[in-house]
C-alpha cells in the first residue's frame, strides 16, 4: 500500500511535538512540493493554469510568493535536518526547493500570449492547498478534538487524491455546475428581481444568500441520504473513519456537481454576481472548518451557526445520529425540519458508514455508485 510505504519512508518513532524537527520537516516537504508545482506552472501556463483565474493574478505578488515558498522549504528543511535523527523529510523538502530553483524559480518568464482553451487547474490546486494548510492545519495541531489522531491518519493519501480530483478538472466541473443555472436564468430570469435584491444593504444580501443556499443544500443533502441511488454517491463522503479538514474533500464528482448546481439555480435568479462569489468563498472556508479536528466550541453560538462538533455528529456511525444534521450553515434549519441532533456535551466515538461494506481506493469508490449494492 502506497500510503504505508510513504509513512515508513518518512516517518519514525521519535517525538513529533514542536521543537523536535517533525513539523519543520513536514512544512519543508509541503512547501518544496508547492514551489516545484508553481514553477512548472510558470513553464507551461497555457496547459496547467486556469484561464478563468489568470486575469486575477498579480504576477509580481505571485512571483514573490513562489520565492518565499522556496526559501521557506529550505529554511524548514535545514531546521528539520539539524533537529531530527531521520533526515528524510527535511532533505526531501530542500531537494524539491533546489529543483524548483534550478528550473528557474520565480523568475521564469512567460513569453507567449495566453488564450482560453482546455487546461488543467494545477494553479488552483496549489493555491487552495497552500491556503487551507496554512489556515486549518495549525488549529488542528494546537486545539484538536481528538488528540491521538495523527495528521497522517489512515487514508490521508486517499483524501489528497480526492482533493486533486476536484481541483485539477476545474474547467469541466465549473462548466457542469454553472450550466443548469446559466441556461435557466437566460430563459426565466427576472431582471427586476435581481435589481431589487441588489438594492438591499450588502450584509443583508449576504445573509439572505447564505440562507437561500442553506435551504437548497439542506433539501438536496437530505435527498442524497434518503434516495438509495443518490446515497451510493454520497456514501463516499461518509466513508471517512476520521475527520479533519482534508477529509471534507472526499466526495464523488457527481455528488459535488449536483449539489453545487442545484444550489446555484435559485442563487443566480435572486442575487448579483458579487454576492454569489462572496458566498462561494464563505462556504469553502466554513464547510472545510466544520470537518476540522478542532475541539474548542462556543455553546452560545452552537444554536445559531454550525460549528465542527455539530457537523461531526452528522458524520458519526452511531445509530442515534444517523441521517441527522443536514444543514450546512444554520442548525436551526434542522430543528425546523426535525433532523437536529446535538448532545449537550461530547463528540462522536466512531465515524464512517454504519453496517455497510465499502471498497477501498479512489477508483473502486468512483465506480462504486454504479454497482447494484444497496444501503444497509
Amino acid at each position: 500500500m502506497l500510503e504505508h510505504k510513504i509513512n515508513e519512508l518518512f516517518g519514525d518513532d521519535e517525538p513529533s511535538g514542536f521543537g523536535t524537527g517533525w513539523w519543520s520537516g513536514i512544512l519543508s516537504a509541503l512547501f518544496g512540493l508547492l514551489a516545484l508545482g508553481a514553477v512548472i506552472c510558470l513553464h507551461f501556463p497555457q496547459v496547467l493554469t486556469s484561464p478563468e483565474l489568470r486575469a486575477y493574478y498579480p504576477m509580481p505578488v505571485m512571483r514573490l510568493l513562489i520565492q518565499a515558498v522556496i526559501v521557506a522549504a529550505i529554511v524548514f528543511g535545514l531546521a528539520s535536518a539539524v533537529l531530527r535523527r531521520k533526515k528524510m523529510l527535511g532533505l526531501t523538502g530542500m531537494l524539491l526547493a533546489l529543483l524548483a530553483t534550478l528550473l528557474g524559480g520565480a523568475s521564469v518568464p512567460i513569453n507567449d500570449t495566453l488564450h482560453s482553451g482546455p487546461a488543467i487547474g494545477l494553479d488552483w490546486f496549489l493555491l487552495d492547498m497552500l491556503l487551507m494548510t496554512l489556515i486549518f492545519s495549525p488549529i488542528e495541531v494546537l486545539w484538536p478534538a481528538y488528540r491521538k489522531q495523527s495528521v497522517f491518519r489512515d487514508e490521508w493519501l486517499l483524501d489528497i487524491v480526492y482533493f486533486l480530483s476536484t481541483h485539477l478538472p476545474i474547467q469541466i466541473t465549473s462548466f457542469l455546475i454553472l450550466l443548469p443555472a446559466t441556461q435557466l436564468t437566460k430563459v426565466l430570469g427576472i431582471p427586476s428581481l435581481l435589481a431589487a435584491t441588489g438594492s438591499l444593504p450588502w450584509l443583508l444580501q449576504f445573509f439572505l444568500a447564505v440562507l437561500v443556499a442553506d435551504l437548497c443544500e439542506y433539501a438536496i443533502h437530505r435527498l442524497f441520504h434518503t434516495v438509495p441511488f443518490l446515497w451510493r454517491f454520497h456514501a463516499i463522503h461518509h466513508s471517512s473513519k476520521s475527520l479533519d479538514w482534508i477529509a471534507g474533500s472526499r466526495s464523488h464528482l457527481v455528488d459535488d456537481v449536483v449539489v453545487r448546481a442545484f444550489m446555484l439555480i435559485p442563487m443566480m435568479f435572486v442575487f448579483p454576481h458579487d454576492i454569489i462569489v462572496a458566498y462561494l468563498f464563505f462556504v469553502t472556508i466554513h464547510a472545510t472548518w466544520t470537518h476540522c479536528n478542532f475541539g474548542p466550541t462556543l455553546k452560545w453560538l452552537e444554536p445559531v451557526l454550525i460549528l465542527p462538533r455539530y457537523h461531526h455528529w452528522h458524520h458519526t456511525s452511531q445509530a442515534e445520529a444517523i441521517d441527522k444534521n443536514f444543514a450546512i450553515h444554520f442548525p436551526w434549519i434542522d430543528k425546523i425540519f426535525g433532523t437536529h441532533y446535538l448532545p449537550e456535551n461530547g463528540w462522536p466515538q466512531t465515524y464512517g458508514l454504519h453496517n455497510e461494506k465499502f471498497p477501498a481506493g479512489f477508483w473502486a469508490q468512483t465506480f462504486y455508485p454504479f454497482t447494484r449494492r444497496k444501503r444497509a
